[in-house]
């Protein structure tokens, strides 16, 4: 799973129960569509999480970073539509960052995926990064796993909240976030247990308390989905 492009829009939040049927069809047939509609957008992916059944992680690739502040983009954030105005007061906890893609190693769309959020410890930021990049490069190609990456983020300044920031509330924010993707399931396990595991990140710069996620693909879209 190659990223596509220098940035990308990483999410995760949860929706209850009853919300799930008409969640899973606004957001593959609606939400999707639009987004993948705006100049920049190159692939936008759902995930499920298997270990929360609540839980949601949703990215959005960007050809640039400049895209997070563009017309396109930003007159989407204010002018949801009714349907999403109805949506999404029901994504609940949303953690939302904007980042830059430091790093992107493998290629293709796999299955399984692992996302870890976690931030540097002060005055090593640059071992850390220079660390992951190391691991990060060697897994990609390892038995069961197919993309490791690395992302960072760097909030644009904004002078205000977007329209569907203020239906949801506080968004939060991640810091450092690492995904990695594979066609085994237990082998992206294995990482997240080993040389991804909290112990291992916090001896290479990271602070602890690192926060895990493990997810299947429910859904991908690229512009190309939306023009055939």
């Amino acid at each position: 799973m190659s990223l596509l492009g220098k940035a990308a829009v990483a999410m995760w939040w949860s929706v209850r129960p009853e919300q799930r049927s008409e969640f899973g069809d606004w957001h593959s047939h609606e939400h999707f569509p639009e987004r993948m509609s705006i100049p920049g957008f190159r692939r936008g992916s759902r995930w499920t999480s298997t270990t929360d059944v609540d839980g949601f992680f949703v990215l959005y690739e960007l050809e640039h970073y400049d895209v997070l502040t563009s017309k396109g983009y930003l007159d989407r954030l204010n002018a949801p539509t009714p349907w999403s105005t109805k949506m999404m007061p029901h994504h609940l906890g949303m953690v939302r960052s904007q980042c830059r893609i430091a790093a992107s190693f493998g290629g293709g769309i796999a299955g399984a995926l692992a996302t870890i959020r976690l931030s540097p410890h002060v005055g090593r930021a640059a071992e850390l990064q220079a660390r992951l990049l190391n691991t990060l490069g060697a897994l990609a190609s390892k038995p069961g796993l197919t993309g490791a990456h690395l992302l960072l983020t760097d909030t644009p300044k904004t002078s205000s909240p977007t329209t569907e920031q203020q239906i949801r509330g506080n968004d939060g924010a991640a810091d450092w976030i690492i995904l990695v993707s594979g066609y085994d399931s237990d082998a992206v396990d294995a990482v997240i247990a080993g040389q991804l595991s909290p112990p291992s990140l916090q001896s290479a710069g990271a602070q602890g308390g690192p926060t895990l996620g493990r997810y299947r693909l429910a859904f991908t879209m690229t512009p190309n989905d939306v023009a055939a």
